[in-house]
């Protein structure tokens, strides 16, 4: 059989499987490898790497959260994103600049060493988010684990809430998930250590919705502070935090919430959040409260259940750019 079949011949195969084996899951639990490694300490094998890398980057806490979101969103928490490939998910240009990826690498070598074959690259990407929550003060909630990795990673399948979406396209897309609204808030919450790059928001700058003048929502000093980071047709596509609150912009905490009520938001769906109907009473719930991080825990936990591969589905990955039985199927 001619290789580039061999190849056609796996991607379907494996789409086949994902669509079929999908249509019901055992069960995620928390502590699924106490009892799989000896006494291993799988978890705090992850910690420990996201914790080496956290105390020389602390910006790398929103990048882990960000991988989780960009992989569940697109064939559910399976580790596409990880996998390598000319036409793979990393290549689509919503996770161009993703990154932590070297990160889930180190912790997968890390874990490997201790406990071969048995930790999936999934579950090592839902702890380390949520080791980097914790890390960035947000409280440490429990991971459930049991994940099992996918074989099918292609740019075509990645199909995000864009930035600029509506609050109600925004809820049909995390309704599609089996997430709704107030998960949908509490996720998009993970700006609170987030940064967006210029090209993401100038629109809002100097021509929202094709009007020729800025968005008449932001506040007139954080537009001001904007306009002199992002120039009209400046080449340079630099970034600002998502929290405008400077003593905050690291931490998670409701600073975010805060910040886009008093008109300071930089995204377009960040600040409409603050305002839509079906969104306005979340926030300002979430504002004035202390419960952020608790609720966010939750969310995520959520969000680390969509379409996951459980028992005898999907693999456990050797490494986690590559599949173990079509190594070579996304490099033709």
């Amino acid at each position: 059989m001619r290789m580039s079949a061999v190849a056609a011949f796996a991607l379907a195969l494996g789409l086949i499987l994902v669509n079929f084996t999908r249509q019901c899951h055992a069960a995620l639990q928390v502590g699924y490898y106490k009892d799989k490694c000896m006494l291993k300490d799988v978890e705090g094998i992850v910690f420990s790497a996201v914790a080496r890398r956290f105390d020389k980057d602390p910006t790398i806490a929103a990048a882990l959260i960000r991988l989780h979101f960009h992989d569940c969103f697109v064939n559910g928490c399976d580790a596409s994103i990880l996998l390598d490939g000319n036409s793979s998910e990393k290549t689509a240009p919503p996770n161009r600049s993703v990154r932590g990826y070297d990160v889930i690498d180190e912790a997968k070598g890390e874990v490997e060493k201790a406990c071969k074959g048995v930790v999936s690259c999934a579950d090592i990407i839902a702890m380390a988010a949520r080791d980097a929550v914790a890390l960035s003060g947000g409280g440490r909630y429990s991971v459930e684990t049991g994940r099992r990795d996918g074989f099918v990673s292609l740019a075509s399948n990645v199909d995000l809430p864009s930035p600029s979406f509506s609050v109600s396209q925004s809820v049909d897309a995390f309704a599609k998930k089996g997430l709704d609204p107030t998960d949908m808030v509490l996720l998009l919450g993970g700006h609170t250590v987030g940064v967006a790059h210029c090209s993401l928001f100038q629109d809002r700058l100097y021509n929202f919705q094709n009007s020729g003048e800025p968005d008449p929502t932001m506040d007139l000093s954080l537009l001001r502070k904007l306009k002199s980071i992002c120039p009209q047709n400046s080449p340079a596509d630099r970034s600002v935090d998502l929290d405008q609150n400077p003593l905050s912009s690291l931490t998670v905490d409701n600073s975010f919430y805060k910040q886009i009520i008093l008109k300071r938001g930089i995204l377009q769906i960040d600040q409409e959040l603050a305002f839509d109907p079906l969104t306005n009473g979340t926030v300002a719930s979430i504002a004035t409260s202390n419960d952020f991080p608790a609720k966010f825990g939750q969310a995520m936990v959520k969000l680390g259940a969509v379409d996951v591969l459980t028992g005898s589905q999907g693999e456990i990955r050797k490494s986690c750019g590559v599949t173990n039985s079509y190594p070579n199927f996304l490099h033709f």
